[in-house]
């Protein structure tokens, strides 16, 4: 019997070992997709945070004009005459699954321009659709119950532990309207191509777009998208004096993300007049190098550079009168 166990013993210290090798193994020298990402993550570990380029001054904004900061990833902060919109909140060092203590994912390449307890009063939260990396849960745990959060169709469960308590879930074609001390604010869902599910769980979920118009200005939200005949839709729902719109991650994700051209291509059809990029230099959550993007859309607007209304985070943009 005692020769039997330490045999036991023997065959599942060996099977152990093999499958800790073989772990290894497939960690260091596999080119499947997930065992790049796993080596990324593990190199994240001690790779520091660059600072962002700018700070932006929210405090000194004037209320009574267009201005736009970019804080990173798919975070605007825009002062909307008065009106004090943040789309897209991850303000944290990773993005991915929150655990309490920590988030499990994707690291910073660089520090957001703003953290959550710098920012000024927040009126409106927008979220586009509730992937991790747009619908960021410890940032927006920062955001009391008075603040009016607008998002996609069928993500309201996911914001339950947040603290958020005026959200509206909206649809395609659908609107909500923000009444604020400085006024209103009237929000329309677009259509995008994209998709929704959030990890783990397999639920159909919306994603969004949106029309931000306030005292015969508007303003697009682009969200994450692909290429799409959509955006051209609304173009009689503006002019709009910035579009902002997502040009990363497109590498191999082509199917569910636009080329910088594209993103181009669309904001042109929808009729804006300044692009704002986002969606870039902040994760790494595809394989194109980081500065791809933003030199792509560079040489795509080298006939009009003036429409780039930024290029780097922190930067701000004041949209002529």
């Amino acid at each position: 019997m005692q020769r039997s166990r330490r045999r036991f013993l023997a065959y599942l210290s060996a099977g152990a070992a093999t499958a800790v090798g073989g772990a290894g193994w497939w960690l260091s020298c596999s080119k499947q997709r997930a065992a790049r990402w796993a080596r990324r993550l593990a190199g994240d570990v001690r790779r520091p945070i660059e600072p962002a380029p700018f700070k932006p001054q929210p405090d000194l904004w004037s209320d009574h004009k267009i201005t736009l900061a970019w804080l990173g990833h798919t975070t605007v902060l825009l002062n909307f005459y008065g009106v004090r919109i943040l789309t897209d909140p991850a303000l944290g060092n990773h993005i991915g699954v929150s655990l309490g203590f920590g988030t499990i994912g994707p690291k910073r390449f660089v520090a957001p321009a703003l953290r959550a307890r710098e920012l000024p009063p927040i009126d409106v939260v927008l979220l586009s659709h509730a992937h991790m990396d747009h619908m960021d849960l410890p940032t927006l745990g920062h955001f009391g119950a008075d603040t009016f959060a607008v998002t996609a169709k069928d993500t309201r469960d996911v914001l339950a532990g947040t603290g958020l308590r005026r959200v509206n879930e909206l649809g395609w074609g659908e609107r909500a309207v923000f009444h604020g001390a400085q006024g209103d604010l009237h929000i329309e869902a677009i259509e995008v191509k994209h998709w929704g599910e959030r990890w783990p769980s397999e639920k159909p979920r919306g994603y969004n777009g949106y029309l931000l118009r306030r005292e015969g200005k508007a303003v697009l939200f682009g969200g994450d998208t692909a290429l799409t005949a959509s955006l051209g839709e609304v173009k009689s729902r503006g002019p709009f004096e910035v579009g902002i719109m997502p040009i990363g991650a497109y590498r191999p994700w082509i199917r569910n993300h636009c080329t910088p051209e594209q993103a181009l291509e669309m904001a042109n059809a929808a009729g804006a007049k300044y692009i704002l990029p986002v969606h870039h230099q902040t994760f790494r959550l595809s394989e194109e190098p980081s500065n791809e993007p933003i030199e792509r859309l560079q040489n795509a607007l080298a006939h009009e550079p003036e429409r780039l209304a930024l290029r780097q985070i922190g930067e701000t943009f004041v949209c002529p009168a």
